[in-house]
């Protein structure tokens, strides 16, 4: 295995080990404006059930929990990674132990939510690691109610040069193929714009779960 294939399969599920702590100080680093984003992005309102995809070091959780302010506000966080699942238990624990916060060590592709329950979905640097985008797509549109929103940010230039290197797993980096998937499960309004914050210049792609 070369190293960039190595980096590629940490990024994707961080281990307990020297490469997975460096993979989660790097997400911890570079992803805080993405998380923040895709956050705010998505319109959260205080009642609403609001779930993350691959929450990483739990950045994002945080940024959301603040929001759910509402007395049936809760938050929904799943990772396929061991090592980032309980990072982001230790992080937002005080938010698990009040109920707010509900964490699952799984795969997006197979999530133990009812259909239909959820009003926000966000996540960032996390579709291009599934090894199926139609099946994780199909998950996520099951678990949404109509009309729900789903954002997700993403940084393109930084990830063609991984890609270019070798780093990204098959072609599944490219935003093109995720919002395909995505209108095919029966998203509406799939699109992506340009943003920046922080001078730091990035893509959010949007999609809504069809009525």
């Amino acid at each position: 295995m070369t190293w960039a294939e190595r980096l590629g399969k940490q990024l994707g599920r961080p281990t307990r080990s020297v490469a997975g702590w460096l993979v989660s100080k790097m997400l911890t680093a570079r992803n805080q404006v993405l998380e923040e984003n895709a956050v705010q992005l998505c319109g959260i309102q205080p009642g609403d059930t609001v779930l993350e995809l691959g929450h990483g070091p739990g950045l994002g959780l945080q940024s959301a929990a603040r929001l759910l302010t509402g007395p049936t506000g809760r938050l929904i966080g799943v990772d396929y990674s061991e090592y980032m699942h309980q990072m982001a238990k230790e992080r937002v624990k005080e938010l698990i132990a009040s109920g707010k916060v509900t964490l699952h060590h799984c795969d997006v592709a197979a999530m133990p939510l009812a259909d239909s329950t959820v009003d926000k979905v966000f996540h960032c640097n996390c579709y291009y690691f599934w090894p199926d985008l139609g099946k994780g797509a199909r998950e996520i549109h099951r678990v949404m109610k109509p009309g729900a929103l789903m954002v997700t940010t993403l940084r393109h230039n930084h990830l063609a040069t991984l890609a270019a290197k070798r780093v990204m797993p098959g072609e599944n980096w490219r935003p093109e193929a995720y919002m395909a998937a995505l209108r095919d499960s029966g998203f509406t309004d799939v699109r992506m714009e340009d943003k920046q914050d922080k001078n730091i210049t990035f893509q959010a792609i949007y999609a809504t779960a069809l009525n």
